[in-house]
């Protein structure tokens, strides 16, 4: 299917690799429509379908995107194209002045710049930053690709030229060498600069873990390993420390090579000096304190003979003449040059991962006391619009506008065209974030100037490097009717996940503005980019479609509603006639507020997007409007505080998937009956339904996971149905499925419930979402899952009951339907029988399509807008649309928030802290708002006690934001000088159980005496103290109230402690949640919360407050595609294949996105995962460890994901013998998860099972019994006591007392876990008689101990004693119970006990050579992203 790829080492940076361009990957595409195609493992093909549905599905408009008119053969002449790229790497020798020549790996699409960069990293060229590359005396050009370069060939030799400096280049060697010294410096990644970000696992690993061959082998010797962990990492402990959070690299400890180098106060030269060639002149301190004037000159740097105050620029005797600064301050000082070559060794020594700038930057929020240095680079930075290297960049500042739309008209016919168009728009995208960030902040600081400075502050605009900066109030009463500034605040967010959403439809011709979204210092920073014109115009000329004033005049535009007509499908908007002031009726296809402005360049802008999705009715109480009962049920409508809520786009997907399969099975039901009256007049199956009596608009009942369990999947998109759902253009360049941007929803159903265990991972986990065509037609017996309890009865009673107990014979129904809808889909329903058609047209009203003869369900955004009015004709059509989102809304409420709490007890969601509750609510489509909702859900779910982890978060996320929001306005009434001590007042307030009374700060600049006087004359008025009024009674009742009108949720606490108390929450805990929402960067240090005669934080100890930023994330749909089909193939067993793919995928992703991103994460933790499966440890440690760093560095080093991956490492290094660090890493792992969330959760049970695992290994008995426990403990917790997991634990522990020679204990444990497998899994089982076994095995041993003490008891000390066996387990034994409790084999259910890893491969690799099903082999749960495929996922 896959053109095989070369080898090509991952290294090599942009290799394109000869690749397929894929486009769907069902075997043969031209036989899509006749039925669902096996492939040689017996699944259907359909998890592989790669951009959008199959090419049938494509409609008029979407095809011409791709510039081919026709519908089908546009996409499949394209399929067979195959770029191949000719990529064979070559090296070539270089010789740099002083140096050896040496050899460079280097590969033809290169650029000679990329081996400047390559030498300037280099420890023995890193110095040199002016050269040229010369082949053969000719001037090699910097930006042309090697393989275009004449006689540039295989041992080629490049020279190395020094060139001649301008003062650009000077600047840019002072500026390279500042970087080289600061290079082990990790200030810049605790203050958030420059994309730096913190990483601590070399801490733990004692350097790179790749070098095992070079480094002492003492991971056998069980001697040397010290096991004992520190105390509050121990089960049971109560201590939280801060500090280890944050562990003192030594490499840190910094060298010193210079104590000041800075730019002289005598720049610039003057006129007479220029002309000698003077460029700048720099001022430096030596180490031995030696103090220097140097010249940099065209020649090079040279010491002049000015000092401090006197300027003579003549050179000194000796001047050291050297091309470069570090040649010339080598030879002054000898300091300099001792630790400037032991810092380069260091540097070059740190893993490239740790080095690298992130894509998006990363804030930390702790920080020790970092000196602060003197650096004239900062310095200059700081005042200057500086960007990342703007100076590479002609003209200065960047027309971010131009730059944004020009990389979205790049090409985009095939792979490298896409590739190369991806990677432009991601670049722009994170520089445009960063550029927004900067200006977000210098435009509170008070840095930029308004372009409105007479209006009020909160009124003004700013404009600053080419970005618009509004603030998020309310300006001139424009959200009146709908909230104030509430709505004013929900605006901007809403608007940026509308520029998402057309952003991920990516229609040729429509474009959307940048739009970063910035929280600072308790203010809302809205940055986008500038249309071109659009400042010289009114807004009212420029408006050519939608309305200005949320729709009393509206405007439409005949092109606009070509370009929008094109997203209306994938973004399910409906086209619909609103009526103007003058009564017209205008026909729309978005929302009123969506502007249409064309700019003086052309081009067609769309802007306010912020009613991209329909709005959420829960939340917007109507007049005369009654809600579907179980809404009502739930208690709404309720107030909020705007009227801008919307649902979100994961959740309309999951209703049209959901109605979709309520269409199909109408259908099936309505030709089964016809069916049934032909054949006899008794209709067998329709005791409660008749052909006629379609059921109306069924408010949803079936969780999407239930009622997506089924044996065969159909391939071919039945109906338009799927284009809709898979909500992907399908042009060959399919871009990505909107669904897929930040975080990647759950829009089809889960095929099986446990296919993805573990959704506290971010980004790429679910392998269905772009291709949501995987709508699984035939409904089982368990279409309502056990959620049967919830499931609320259809409207008019008729409950779907003919559904559940009959599948089987339904399914010849299904099979008619599908082929049906089919048929009138292609040929308009010209031959088909009137009575069918009338199937599909009962099928259609029920579900509410807008379409009567195929399914198509679509949203109107204005329904409920204020101050919309609609023409009297579309009436009914308004009416369905009413009932549609009241349905929807239903939905949400009795459908998605069940099916939430469901995956949560059987934990294939594991919610670890806020942002990963956040994420699984947003993949349901739920939004934070129902988050009172859901608490009241799981406090009345029956099974409470295993959703406390989830209850627990839940509460604690609803307190932290109740907090955010009261610490924003808190903070607007703050003036900048007080800063500290009103953050650390207000964290006092929060957290401390002193009855905190704020410090007023002493003024450092009014002197005791006259303080009396100048008390009053603040500037800015007498209130900037009120924040020091704040009481934590106070602050807390606040808390307390603002739960109950924005949650709904009552809170049951009047301070801190009784909510420590109450709750069972941890101090920590709220203050890493209030910080990392707020911004917050505190001193790393032990804080005493508990203290009732001080405060716990002081102003000293807040260090900085941090922007919190949201934008568009532009995704690599290749690479996304290739890596889902490497999931699907690993899931029906091919792992080899799947292994390629994902290589692929790596290769792909590093093209678009550069070496570091979460999806790039991923990938390597998968490509770990298959690494290890497939025997090759070594490579699988080698995946992992970039993984975890990756991590560290994108992520933040105490993200729940983190945490996962640290985990899967410390099993790597354990197979490769590395046991030390294997407990180094498992003892930071539990760390962090206690800093994070506590010891009481589920995740904890397989964490300390681990530890306890590794200390059986090294003989450590008595701690491992205390882990091993306390997972035992936890398990039978949240996965009740009779639960494999616990069966599985119970033999962990048993296994421990055998060890330990205590066999009565032994033996009870081991009975415990026989009595579990024999009530689950019965007698025959394997499980059962492997643990009978053992326990006859223990028996004996217990009755020959026995026999030996009664010996020794009657004979006294001559009694003859038989030798015990008492053996420490092997580490092949201990490896295999890890394996299985991180769910790595497959565990076989034909096969006697597990074989080893080697024969599992090759077996898996003959069933595939045969053919056979792999099925019977793999567990339910297939391997998958972040899975943990769980023990007892057989029963359970």
């Amino acid at each position: 299917m896959v053109s095989k790829t070369d080898d090509i080492p991952a290294s090599v940076p942009n290799c394109n690799v000869n690749t397929v361009d894929l486009v769907g990957e069902t075997p043969d595409r031209k036989e899509t429509s006749k039925g669902p195609h096996k492939d040689p493992c017996g699944h259907s093909v359909d998890t592989a379908v790669m951009n959008g549905g199959g090419a049938h599905d494509l409609s008029e408009e979407e095809s011409k995107q791709d510039g081919a008119g026709d519908t089908d053969g546009g996409e499949d002449s394209n399929e067979q194209e195959v770029i191949v790229i000719q990529d064979t790497g070559f090296t070539v020798k270089i010789q740099a002045p002083g140096t050896e020549p040496f050899d460079l790996q280097v590969s033809p699409q290169e650029m000679v710049q990329e081996i400047h960069q390559v030498l300037m990293d280099r420890e023995d060229t890193c110095h040199r930053t002016c050269f040229s590359l010369q082949l053969d005396g000719n001037v090699l050009d910097n930006f042309a690709e090697l393989k275009s370069i004449e006689g540039l060939q295989e041992g080629s030799l490049l020279k190395v030229v020094e060139e001649p400096y301008t003062v650009r280049e000077a600047r840019i060697h002072v500026r390279h060498i500042r970087d080289l010294l600061k290079g082990l410096d990790p200030s810049d990644a605790y203050n958030g600069v420059d994309c730096n970000s913190l990483s601590f696992l070399s801490v733990f690993t004692d350097g790179d873990l790749g070098d095992s061959g070079k480094r002492k082998k003492k991971g056998s010797e069980l001697e040397q390993i010290d096991c004992t962990p520190p105390e509050h990492i121990l089960p049971g402990s109560k201590e939280r420390p801060l500090l280890p959070l944050q562990p003192q690299n030594k490499d840190w400890k910094p060298m010193q090579c210079l104590k000041v180098l800075t730019m002289s106060g005598w720049n610039p030269p003057p006129g007479n000096r220029k002309m000698h060639g003077d460029l700048m002149y720099l001022y430096m301190v030596t180490v031995e304190e030696r103090h220097i004037s140097i010249t940099a000159s065209t020649r090079g740097f040279y010491l002049n003979q000015s000092t401090t105050y006197t300027f003579n620029p003549k050179p000194a005797n000796p001047s050291f003449l050297s091309h470069s600064l570090v040649e010339l301050l080598s030879q002054i000082s000898p300091a300099f040059k001792k630790n400037f070559t032991a810092l380069q060794k260091k540097r070059v020594q740190r893993h490239p991962f740790e080095r690298i700038a992130t894509p998006f930057q990363v804030y930390s929020w702790t920080a020790p006391q970092v000196d602060h240095t003197m650096d004239c680079v900062r310095a200059e930075d700081a005042y200057t619009s500086r960007l990342g290297y703007e100076e590479h960049i002609p003209g200065q500042t960047r027309d971010w506008n131009e730059e944004l739309q020009t990389t979205r008209e790049l090409a985009r016919k095939n792979l490298p065209e896409r590739l190369l168009r991806e990677r432009a728009i991601f670049k722009v995208h994170s520089d445009f974030a960063a550029a927004a960030t900067r200006g977000s902040m210098a435009v509170i600081d008070g840095n930029v100037m308004a372009i409105n400075p007479g209006e009020e502050t909160r009124m003004q605009m700013f404009i600053w490097n080419n970005i618009f900066f509004s603030l998020g109030f309310d300006v001139r009463d424009h959200y009146r009717e709908l909230g104030g500034d509430a709505a004013a605040h929900a605006a901007p967010t809403n608007d940026l996940n509308g520029v998402r959403a057309y952003g991920a439809v990516d229609v040729e011709g429509l474009y959307t503005l940048g739009t970063v979204v910035v929280d600072y210092r308790g203010y809302r920073v809205t940055a986008q980019s500038i249309i071109p014109g659009i400042l010289e115009r009114e807004q009212e000329q420029s408006v050519i479609y939608g309305s200005i004033d949320f729709g009393k005049t509206v405007v439409s535009h005949g092109k606009y509603l070509e370009l929008l007509e094109r997203t209306s499908r994938p973004l399910k908007v409906q086209r619909h006639n609103v009526l103007n002031e003058k009564d017209e009726s205008m026909e729309l296809c978005s929302s009123v507020e969506c502007k249409g402005i064309i700019g003086n360049d052309g081009r067609h802008y769309i802007l306010d997007l912020l009613r991209t999705f329909p709005p959420d009715l829960n939340f917007l109480p109507v007049e005369g409007e009654e809600l579907s009962p179980e809404s009502v049920r739930q208690g709404f409508p309720r107030q909020h505080r705007h009227r801008l809520a919307c649902l979100r786009q994961e959740l309309i997907e999951a209703f049209v998937e959901h109605r979709y399969l309520l269409f199909m099975k109408m259908a099936a039901l309505q030709l089964m009956q016809q069916k049934a009256n032909k054949e006899s007049k008794l209709a067998t199956l329709t005791e409660n339904s008749s052909p006629g009596a379609a059921v109306p608009a069924l408010p949803s009942t079936e969780t999407p996971d239930g009622s997506a369990e089924s044996s065969e999947t159909s391939t071919e998109t039945l109906t338009d149905a799927n284009s809709d759902a898979a909500q992907t253009e399908s042009t060959s360049d399919a871009p990505q499925a909107a669904a897929t941007e930040t975080t990647t929803t759950e829009a089809a159903p889960k095929t099986e419930p446990m296919t993805e265990t573990d959704s506290s991972a971010t980004t790429t986990t679910n392998a269905s979402q772009a291709t949501p065509i995987e709508v699984n037609v035939v409904p089982t017996v368990t279409t309502n899952g056990p959620l049967v309890p919830f499931a609320t009865a259809i409207q008019n009673g008729e409950c779907e009951s003919p559904l559940e107990g009959k599948a089987e014979d339904i399914i010849p129904g299904l099979a008619q339907a599908k082929e049906l809808a089919e048929s009138l889909d292609t040929e308009d329903g010209s031959g088909i029988d009137p009575k069918s058609r009338e199937v599909v047209l009962n099928a259609c009203k029920a579900v509410g399509s807008i379409s009567n003869t195929s399914f198509d369900i679509r949203f109107n955004p204005d329904i409920f807008s204020p101050g919309v009015r609609f023409p009297e004709d579309s009436a009914d059509d308004i009416q369905k649309q009413k009932q549609l989102l009241k349905d929807a809304g239903a939905f949400l409420v009795s459908c998605q928030i069940p099916s939430l709490v469901k995956d949560c007890l059987d934990h294939s969601a594991l919610p670890m802290d806020g942002a990963t509750l956040t994420e699984a609510l947003h993949q349901r489509g739920i939004n934070v708002r129902y988050l009172g909702n859901v608490l009241a859900f799981v406090d009345k779910t029956p099974a409470k006690a295993q959703l406390e982890h989830f209850y627990r978060i839940g509460i604690s996320e609803l307190i932290t934001r109740c907090a955010k929001h009261i610490f924003k306005t808190y903070l607007q009434g703050v003036e900048l000088s007080a800063l500290s001590a009103a953050v650390s007042h207000f964290l006092n307030c929060f957290l401390s159980s002193f009855d905190a009374v704020a410090h007023l700060p002493a003024d450092e600049l009014v002197s005791r005496r006259k303080n009396r006087k100048r008390r009053n004359r603040v500037p800015g008025g007498g209130d900037n103290t009120a924040w020091a009024s704040l009481t934590p009674s106070e602050l807390w009742k606040n808390i307390v109230s603002e739960a109950q009108s924005y949650y709904h949720f009552t809170l049951h606490c009047e301070n801190a402690d009784q909510v420590v108390e109450k709750y069972g929450l941890q101090k920590i805990t709220l203050l890493r949640e209030i910080s990392i929402k707020a911004g917050i960067q505190i001193l790393i240090k032990e804080y005493n919360f508990d203290s009732r005669h001080k405060p716990a934080f002081t102003e000293e100890d807040i260090l900085n407050i941090f922007p919190v930023v949201k934008h568009v994330n532009p995704k690599a749909s290749d690479a996304f595609h290739f890596f889902q089909s490497g999931q699907a193939k690993v899931q029906q067993g091919y792992l080899k294949e799947g292994c390629e793919l994902i290589n692929e995928a790596l290769n792909l992703f590093n093209n678009v996105y550069g070496a570091m991103h979460v999806e790039i994460c991923a990938c390597l933790r998968l490509l770990a995962r298959l690494n290890y499966i497939m025997g090759d440890h070594h490579e699988a440690l080698s995946n992992q460890q970039k993984a975890v760093l990756m991590s560290e560095r994108v992520l933040g080093v105490e993200h729940p994901n983190t945490i996962q991956e640290y985990m899967h490492l410390a099993l790597y290094c354990f197979a490769n013998g590395q046991l030390s660090t294997a407990l180094k890493l498992l003892y930071r792992a539990r760390y962090l998860m206690l800093m994070v969330c506590g010891e009481d959760h589920p995740e904890m049970a397989l964490l300390d099972s681990n530890i306890g695992l590794v200390l059986h290994g090294v003989m450590e008995y008595d701690l491992s019994l205390r882990f091993l426990e306390n997972a035992l403990a936890i398990n039978s917790k949240y996965h009740g006591p009779r639960s494999l997991k616990v069966a599985l634990s119970h033999h962990l522990v048993a296994r421990v007392y055998e060890s330990k020679a205590e066999f009565r204990s032994a033996l009870q444990q081991e009975k415990e876990g026989y009595t579990i497998y024999k009530n689950q899994v019965g007698e025959a089982h394997e499980k059962t008689k492997e643990s009978s076994e053992y326990l006859k095995y223990l028996t004996q041993q217990a009755v020959a101990l026995q026999r030996t003490m009664n010996e020794i008891y009657k004979n006294g000390s001559n009694a003859s004693i038989m030798p015990l066996k008492f053996t420490a387990p092997s580490m092949a034994s201990v490896l295999e119970q890890l394996n299985i409790i991180n769910g790595i084999i497959f565990i076989p259910l034909s096969q006697k006990d597990l074989e080893n890893l080697k024969a599992e491969v090759q077996r898996r690799q003959q069933l595939q050579e045969s053919g056979k099903s792999v099925e019977d082999l793999t567990v339910h749960s297939p391997l998958e992203l972040e899975d943990k495929i769980p023990m007892d996922v057989n029963v359970d």
